[in-house]
């Protein structure tokens, strides 16, 4: 009986614990389970293209398109305008007094005027140098202070010749660099001052060139308009004198002899016709009384 309860207890220990033993398995079978049976995540959406750029592409990714603005921007063409206007007024100062004050009005100057006087006419003549945006404004305002006899107007494309210069300009400073170069290199007199030489030519020529260059920015920068006013002047008339009677036959007697006067001098100057007219009557009259044959 004893040995049986021994036994009986041993049992259920075994028992027991394999029950033990097989829940933790279960749990994680069950939480294994759950793991394999969960769904992989969506993708996430691709992000969306960028939209094709306009225009035709290049071999760097840039297209026609992106390109224009940039060579638009370099080929932009300058453009010098000049003209000349003459202009008929009624009241000379009047008028150049209301030009200084268009020309203030606009932003603009005069670089020089030159008034002249005669007997019959004043004028004025004024150099207006005026930026491009105000060029037809200011000679529109013009036209109003008198009747315009003339006006030409210039327009000057010098985007080639701009370019030129410039050109010749970077290549003159290049050559003026390589000359230095040399003359830190030279060990002789003879070369030294022959290289001088050269580089002071090539600076004058860069003074030139800069010069020129500064001149054509200076006419695109400012047109020019070359102004004449002019105001025609009645010339007095004057009045006859009043002659008295001795006046009179004093001027009578002083031209009867200016006449008395001037026949001399006039057969003095024909006494060769005379003289030949006297011989032709002698000749003929001695031809008339020759005998007679018989």
């Amino acid at each position: 009986m004893h040995n049986l309860l021994r036994f009986s207890a041993v049992g259920l220990a075994l028992l027991f614990a394999s029950c033990n033993s097989q829940e933790p398995q279960s749990s994680t079978q069950a939480s294994t389970d759950a793991v394999v049976r969960e769904e992989p995540l969506p993708a996430p959406p691709p992000p969306p293209s960028a939209p094709p750029k306009p225009g035709i592409a290049l071999a760097d990714g840039a297209t026609v398109s992106s390109v224009a603005q940039p060579l638009q921007s370099r080929t932009a063409r300058l453009l010098v305008y000049k003209a000349n206007v003459d202009i008929n007024v009624d009241d000379l100062g009047k008028a150049a007094t209301q030009v200084d004050s268009i020309v203030r009005r606009s932003g603009s100057w005069v670089s020089s005027a030159t008034q002249t006087r005669e007997e019959d006419i004043w004028r004025q003549e004024m150099t207006i140098r005026v930026r491009p945006q105000q060029f037809t404004v200011l000679l529109n305002g013009l036209a109003k202070l008198g009747t315009v006899e003339n006006k030409a107007i210039e327009a000057e494309d010098v985007t080639s010749q701009h370019a030129d210069v410039s050109a010749r300009l970077r290549t003159k400073r290049a050559l003026e660099q390589r000359y230095v170069g040399l003359l830190s290199q030279a060990k002789k007199i003879s070369e030294v001052l022959e290289i001088e030489a050269k580089l002071g030519e090539a600076r004058e020529d860069i003074e030139a060139t800069e010069s020129r260059l500064k001149t054509l920015n200076d006419e695109v920068a400012y047109s020019t308009i070359y102004l004449k006013l002019y105001q025609p002047l009645t010339l007095p008339t004057p009045e006859a004198p009043v002659l008295s009677f001795g006046s009179r036959m004093t001027e009578a007697f002083y031209g009867g002899w200016q006449l008395i006067t001037s026949v001399l001098i006039g057969l003095v100057y024909l006494w060769p016709m005379l003289l030949l007219a006297t011989v032709g009557v002698w000749l003929f009259k001695r031809w008339r009384r020759r005998p007679l044959s018989a």
